[in-house]
């Protein structure tokens, strides 16, 4: 059962990336899993708190693996992944950078911890509002709040990051 929510989440990863991506959702899963297995000191509270922190480690492989293949060919193609659940108003998905996200997410955790763990469950591991409020130990109106706050702070991070 565990297998298959992370190759769910997993895929989920992978497919806002663009065609022709290197990384396979099962290699994704069985490198999470091995870095999972290495926290012996982790009290997992509940499911949904272990696949929050499942998302989070697939967020930093993928990151990893962004960085190994922007440094292989010198500033080439840059990884994507769409940050937004919903489509803009002219229907087409906002695609962001994933080393810029992963710059941004670096500097919000400088301003605010509880907002730079909203992405994890929300973004990379899908979850609801109201399981995203139960594994962060806060009301489903905190997390709409604070990730509407985080989703427009990390949005307007990465545009200035990109114009650098």
């Amino acid at each position: 059962m565990i297998y298959n929510e992370l190759r769910r989440i997993a895929r989920k990863c992978l497919a806002r990336e663009p065609h022709g991506h290197t990384l396979q959702s099962t290699a994704l899963v069985h490198e999470a899993y091995l870095k999972l297995i290495q926290h012996d000191s982790v009290r997992w509270d509940n499911r949904v708190h272990f696949f929050a922190v499942a998302a989070q480690i697939m967020r930093r492989i993928l990151v990893d693996h962004a960085r190994s293949k922007k440094a292989k060919k010198r500033g080439g193609n840059s990884i994507t992944l769409v940050l937004e659940e919903s489509t803009s108003a002219a229907g087409k998905e906002r695609e962001i950078n994933l080393l810029a996200l992963d710059v941004a997410l670096d500097r919000l955790a400088k301003l605010d911890q509880r907002q730079c763990r909203l992405p994890a469950p929300r973004f990379f591991a899908g979850l609801s509002i109201e399981e995203t409020a139960h594994v962060m130990e806060i009301s489903p109106a905190t997390v709409k709040r604070e990730w509407m706050t985080a989703r427009l702070w990390l949005l307007r991070e990465m545009t200035s990051f990109a114009q650098m």
